[in-house]
C-alpha cells in the first residue's frame, strides 16, 4: 500500500514531559470511591457540552427502522426516501449503520447500537465524556447525540487498518503520532488512579463464576486466576509505567488511515481513560501477530528494532 512520507518522529514520543494545564482538562484527578457505586469505573472527566439525548431504542436485529428515527431527528431537512444506508460488519460486540444522501458521504450519521449486556463492563456515561475530551484534542469526530442504547456521530473518512498495514513503517510511525499525542492529554492537578485494576477485577468478578471446573488443564483454576491477579496488581505498579491517558482497545480495526491527509485517527472510545502508559502500546503490540491467524501466519515477527523505532 503505498503511503505518504510521514514527518519525522520526535524523540521518545510516549515519555513527552508534561504540557502546560489546557482548558479541556480542567477537572479534579482525585479519584474517589463513591458510595454505593458498584461496578462503575471511577469517574472520568466531565462533559465539555450538553450532548443531545433521544429517547429511543433502535433494535439490534432490525436496526434500520430506528436508525431512521434517529436521523429524522438529526438531519431533518434530508427526504426519508433518499436516505442511503451502509451496514459495517468490523464490530465485534456493537452494530453500526452509515446513514447518508450523497454518493461521496461528506455529510453521514454513524448510528452505533451498544452490544446487549455490554453495560456490565462498559461505563457509557464515561465512554461519552471520553468521547467529548478526545474530541476536544482534535483526536475524534463529532458526537451528534445518544440514544438509549447508543450513540450517533460524525463518520471519520479512511480504511480501517489490518496486521498487514500496522506493520509498515510509514504507518506505524503515524500510530505512534497518535498515540503520543492521546498520552499528552493530562488533568490539571495528580492524575487518577489507572483503571487497569478496577476494570481487571470487574471482568473476573463477572465471568469467574462461568468457568466450568471440568474445562481442559489448560484453563487455570479460579483460585490459580485471582493469585494471579494479586501478583500483577503488587508488581507492576513498581516498573513505574507513567499513568496517562489511553486508548486501551488499539485493535486494528480501531486505526482509521486517511490517506488523503496523511494521518490516522482511532475510533471507539468505549475503554479510553488514564492507565499505564505501557499498557496501551503493548496492548496495540499484541496486534502486530494479528488475531483471528495463528501466530507465525503472518511471516517474520517484528524485530526488537522495529518496537524500538515506535
Amino acid at each position: 500500500m503505498a503511503v505518504p512520507p510521514s514527518a519525522p518522529l520526535p524523540c521518545s514520543p510516549f515519555y513527552l514531559r508534561r504540557q502546560a494545564p489546557c482548558p479541556q482538562c480542567s477537572w479534579g484527578m482525585e479519584e474517589k470511591a463513591a458510595a454505593g457505586a458498584g461496578c462503575r469505573e471511577p469517574p472520568g472527566p466531565p462533559r465539555a457540552a450538553a450532548v443531545p439525548c433521544f429517547g429511543i431504542s433502535v433494535d439490534q436485529d432490525d436496526i434500520l427502522p430506528g436508525a431512521l428515527r434517529l436521523i429524522r431527528e438529526l438531519r431533518p431537512h434530508w427526504k426519508p426516501q433518499q436516505v442511503r444506508t451502509k451496514r459495517f460488519t468490523d464490530g465485534i460486540t456493537n452494530k453500526l449503520v452509515a446513514c447518508y444522501v450523497e454518493e461521496d458521504m461528506q455529510d453521514c450519521v454513524l448510528v452505533r447500537v451498544y452490544g446487549e449486556r455490554t453495560e456490565l463492563l462498559v461505563d457509557r456515561e464515561n465512554e461519552v465524556r471520553n468521547f467529548q475530551l478526545l474530541r476536544a484534542h482534535g483526536c475524534a469526530p463529532k458526537l451528534y447525540c445518544t440514544f438509549q442504547n447508543g450513540l450517533c456521530y460524525e463518520y471519520m473518512r479512511g480504511m480501517a487498518l489490518g496486521p498487514e498495514h500496522i506493520r509498515e513503517p510509514r504507518l506505524f510511525r503515524l500510530i505512534a503520532l497518535e498515540m503520543a499525542k492521546i498520552h499528552t492529554i493530562h488533568a490539571n492537578g495528580s492524575l487518577p488512579k489507572p483503571i487497569l485494576w478496577h476494570k481487571m477485577h470487574n471482568y473476573f468478578t463477572l465471568v469467574k463464576n462461568e468457568i466450568n471446573p471440568s474445562l481442559s488443564a489448560d484453563v487455570p483454576k479460579v483460585e490459580v486466576l485471582e493469585r494471579e491477579l494479586a501478583w500483577l496488581k503488587e508488581h507492576l505498579p513498581q516498573l513505574d509505567s507513567p499513568v496517562v491517558f489511553c486508548h486501551n482497545d488499539l485493535l486494528c480495526k480501531n486505526i482509521i488511515y486517511d490517506s488523503t491527509k496523511g494521518h490516522v485517527r482511532f475510533i471507539d472510545y468505549e475503554y479510553a481513560g488514564y492507565n499505564y502508559q505501557a499498557f496501551d502500546i503493548g496492548n496495540h503490540f499484541n496486534e502486530f501477530a494479528g488475531v483471528s491467524l495463528l501466530l507465525g501466519t503472518l511471516g517474520p515477527h517484528p524485530e526488537p528494532v522495529l518496537h524500538h523505532r515506535l
